[in-house]
C-alpha cells in the first residue's frame, strides 16, 4: 500500500493518526493515509494566511502557467490516477478515465479564465455635480478558501473548488472525504511541483472536530462544500459570516415527450440512471413518460438496464460497480423493499450482496415515498406515466431538490416553459439531467443549496468587487 501524508505549506508532514483505506468493492486494504488533528489544521490555515501575501501578487500569467502545468501533469498520470479513483470510490474503471479527462479540462479552463478576471469602467457623470467623475471596478481575491468535497469524484470535483482559488489569487485548504483521500493526496504532489508559493494549497484528511476549525477560524473567507444536507446546512450556521457555497445533491427527473428520438434518449437515460451506481447528485432518480411512447421507451429501457455488467471495478468490461459502503446498499435495499411494500413492482434488479446493487427500475411507486421524493444516490429508477406536459413539470417539482432536470422534446415552446417552471438551477434539453460541461454554471435551488461552480462562476464567487472613483476634474 502506498503511504499519503499531509500537505502542510508546501511539504508532506506526518498526521496525528493513520487509517488504511478499505477497497468498497472487496474491503481489501488499497492506502494507507495520515489524518489530521486541530493543531494540524490549524498550522495549514496559518501556512494558507502567511501564502496570501504572495498568491494575491501573481500576475495572470503566473497563476495561467501553474494551472496550466496541473492540467498537463494530470494528463501525463491520467492511468495512475484513474486506478486510484477506482480502488478507493468503487468507480469503474473505464468511468474513472472519464473523470480524469474531465480534470484536465477543468484546470484546463481555469487556466484560460485566469487571463480574463475582467472589471468595467462605469460613468459617474449621471448628475451635473459629478462631471468628469468615472469608476473603475475591479475583482479582488478573499483570501483562504476552504474547500470540504465528497466521495462520488475525488479529483474533479476538488478541481472544481481548487483550480478557480488558484486562478484568482487565492489560497486554498483541502478538507477531502477520508474515504477517497488518497486520489487527493497525489493531487497534491502535481501541485507542488509548479511555482505556487508553499502554503498556496494545503490538503488535510481529518476528523469531523478538526475540520471544523475551517468554519471557526475568522480569517478563512469562505467554505465551499459538496455533500450532503445533514451536513452542509448546520456547516452553514457554523460559518457565521463566511461566505459560502453549498451544493448538496439533488433528485434529477427526466420528461420524455412523444416527439423525443427515442433511440437516442433510452441509451442516454440508462447511462444517467446507473453510472456510478446512482452516486451522483444529478443521476437520474425520476422518469416521467409520455403515455404514447411508454411502452416502448420502458420496454427498450429495461433491456438495455439488463445488459448492464455489475461488479470489479478494475474490470474494463463492469459498468456499475459498488456503492461506497454498505450502509448506503442496505439504505437502498430498504427503500426498494418500502416501495414494493406500497405496491411498487420491481421491473428489473432489486437484488442486493454485499456494497453491489443491481441496477433497479420501479413502477408504480408513490411519490410521497422515499425513494421518489428524496436523494436515493444508488442506481434506483422509478417511472412514472403522463398525459399531460404541464402536469408533468408540476410532478417534477414534487421534491425537496432542484439541482437539474432534463426534457426530451423537439417542441421550442415546451423547452421555454420547461426552462420557466421548472424549480431546478439547470434545465437539460434533449439530454438526460446528469449531463454537465465543466465551464457551464452549476449549482441548484432549494435543498440543493446555493451559489454557482463552474470555473468563471466560481471565480466571481471566490473574489470580491472593488471600485475606485475617479474625479478628473481636479
Amino acid at each position: 500500500m502506498t503511504e499519503y501524508k499531509l500537505w502542510i505549506n508546501g511539504h508532506q508532514v506526518d498526521g496525528f493518526e493513520t487509517r488504511d483505506i478499505l477497497s468498497p468493492y472487496d474491503g481489501t486494504p488499497v492506502a494507507r493515509v495520515h489524518f489530521a488533528d486541530r493543531s494540524l489544521m490549524q498550522q495549514a490555515i496559518d501556512s494558507a494566511i502567511s501564502a496570501f501575501k504572495q498568491t494575491k501578487t501573481l500576475s495572470s500569467y503566473e497563476r495561467y502557467k501553474i494551472l496550466e502545468k496541473i492540467s498537463r501533469t494530470i494528463e501525463d498520470r491520467k492511468e495512475e490516477l484513474a486506478k486510484s479513483i477506482a480502488l478507493v470510490s468503487g468507480k469503474p474503471i473505464r468511468s474513472a478515465r472519464l473523470e480524469v479527462e474531465r480534470a484536465v479540462n477543468t484546470f484546463l479552463i481555469a487556466a484560460e479564465e485566469a487571463k480574463r478576471i475582467y472589471g468595467e469602467l462605469i460613468p459617474l457623470d449621471l448628475m451635473s455635480t459629478t462631471k468628469g467623475r468615472w469608476g473603475l471596478v475591479r475583482r479582488f481575491p478573499l483570501g483562504v478558501i476552504a474547500g470540504i468535497t465528497p466521495f462520488n469524484f475525488p479529483l474533479n470535483l476538488v478541481a472544481h473548488k481548487m483550480a478557480p482559488a488558484i486562478a484568482s489569487g487565492n489560497t486554498f485548504i483541502l478538507r477531502p472525504a477520508s474515504q477517497v483521500s488518497p486520489t487527493a493526496m497525489i493531487l497534491g504532489e502535481i501541485v507542488h511541483s509548479t511555482e505556487l508559493p508553499p502554503g498556496g494549497v494545503n490538503i488535510l484528511p481529518s476528523s469531523y472536530n478538526a475540520a471544523e476549525a475551517l468554519l471557526e477560524d475568522e480569517q478563512i473567507k469562505m467554505v465551499t462544500f459538496t455533500g450532503s444536507p445533514s451536513v452542509g446546512w448546520p456547516l452553514k450556521k457554523k460559518a457565521h459570516k463566511k461566505r459560502v457555497t453549498l451544493e448538496l445533491g439533488g433528485n434529477a427527473a427526466v420528461v420524455v415527450e412523444p416527439d423525443a428520438d427515442l433511440d437516442y434518449a433510452v441509451p442516454r437515460c440508462v447511462l444517467g440512471a446507473f453510472a456510478y451506481a446512482g452516486q451522483i447528485c444529478i443521476s437520474i432518480q425520476r422518469i416521467f413518460l409520455h403515455e404514447k411512447i411508454y411502452d416502448r421507451f420502458l420496454n427498450e429501457f429495461i433491456d438495455q438496464t439488463k445488459k448492464l455488467k455489475l461488479g470489479d471495478p478494475l474490470d474494463e468490461e463492469t459498468d456499475v460497480g459498488p456503492m461506497i459502503t454498505l450502509d448506503a446498499a442496505e439504505q437502498t435495499e430498504q427503500w426498494i423493499q418500502e416501495a414494493v411494500e406500497e405496491g411498487a413492482r420491481i421491473l428489473v434488479g432489486g437484488r442486493r450482496e454485499g456494497n453491489l446493487v443491481a441496477p433497479t427500475v420501479l413502477e408504480n411507486v408513490k411519490p410521497e415515498l422515499r425513494i421518489s421524493w428524496l436523494e436515493a444516490f444508488a442506481p434506483v429508477v422509478v417511472i412514472y406515466k403522463y398525459t399531460d406536459f404541464e402536469q408533468a413539470l408540476e410532478d417534477v417539482n414534487y421534491s425537496i431538490y432542484g439541482l437539474q432536470a432534463g426534457v426530451f422534446t423537439h417542441n421550442l415552446t415546451k423547452a421555454f416553459q420547461a426552462f420557466e417552471k421548472l424549480e431546478v438551477g439547470g434545465v437539460i434539453i434533449n439530454d438526460i439531467p446528469t449531463f454537465r460541461v465543466d465551464h457551464m454554471p452549476y449549482g441548484g435551488i432549494k435543498e440543493s443549496g446555493f451559489g454557482r461552480e463552474g470555473l468563471r462562476y466560481a471565480i466571481e464567487e471566490m473574489t470580491e468587487l472593488k471600485l475606485m472613483a475617479l474625479n478628473l476634474k481636479t
